[in-house]
């Protein structure tokens, strides 16, 4: 069986012949993403589609909760060095072509908060199953920055622009039942459901013709590549326009001092 031990930042494991479980482990942050999982996210899905031991991907959180989104010592090095910049627009891309284009199927089990590049794994998954509690927030405005990473590729794809622009344009967050409502997850289950279905989907497509799970799958995902010069100046308008401008520092100064954003006057 293949090891992910060069993985020091994710968490990698097979908890079933074929299935490799990729945690969001960060404890006392609700799992945030740290610079060196960002990194290894990057990477991680070019290495499970050249790898024959893995059949399926099985992504969650630790700790009842999926992912927090990016910490915010990561968010002050892209507001605060060109080179975090330039380096959060080629890890990012990475992450968002590396699942969709990934040969094998992803599963998505989400509880708790799915914020930032957590959530983009999570919506990029093949099937996402959420809790009916689960928070799913694409907070870029609220940080005063373009809503990048995958949401301009996949949010209109999967509930519709009208709903992809409430969404996205206010900042508001969304339960699971809701998303399950209006398409943009796969499936809603009861929390103490949610990792069994999910493992229970990961052995169905496991066990399943894998030639023509993959070639599926890439059929249906040139939608989403067709999107990539919408998502390409999405990524730009986020790290190289707002992290450069006044809003994105003002976004996180605001973040961090907890108080509301002076949007305007900064």
């Amino acid at each position: 069986m293949s090891g992910y031990h060069h993985y020091h930042h994710l968490r990698c494991d097979f908890p079933e012949p074929g299935v490799l479980r990729i945690l969001f482990s960060n404890p006392g942050s609700m799992n945030s993403v740290t610079p060196g999982q960002h990194s290894e996210l990057a990477t991680i899905f070019r290495d499970i589609d050249g790898d024959d031991d893995v059949r399926v991907v099985l992504v969650a959180g630790e700790g009842g909760t999926f992912s927090a989104g990016g910490d915010f010592g990561m968010i002050r090095d892209v507001v605060e060095d060109w080179d975090a910049r330039a380096r959060m627009v080629r890890e990012v891309r990475d992450i968002v072509y590396g699942v969709v284009n990934c040969s094998k199927p992803v599963v998505a089990a989400v509880d708790g908060a799915a914020v930032g590049a957590g959530l983009s794994v999570a919506l990029l998954a093949d099937i996402c199953i959420v809790t009916p509690d689960a928070r799913i927030l694409d907070g870029h405005v609220r940080l005063g920055v373009a809503a990048g990473d995958h949401a301009v590729m996949v949010w209109p794809l999967l509930c519709g622009m009208a709903k992809a622009k409430y969404h996205l344009l206010t900042g508001r967050t969304i339960l699971g039942a809701e998303a399950e409502r209006i398409g943009l997850v796969s499936l809603c289950v009861p929390d103490e459901e949610l990792h069994k279905t999910a493992m229970e989907i990961a052995r169905e497509l496991r066990d399943g013709p894998a030639w023509a799970i993959g070639w599926t799958k890439h059929a249906l995902n040139g939608w989403l590549r067709s999107a990539g010069p919408h998502f390409d100046l999405s990524l730009a308008y986020e790290i190289l326009g707002g992290f450069s401008g006044p809003e994105g520092p003002e976004g996180l100064a605001a973040l961090l001092e907890k108080r509301p954003p002076k949007w305007g006057s900064t």
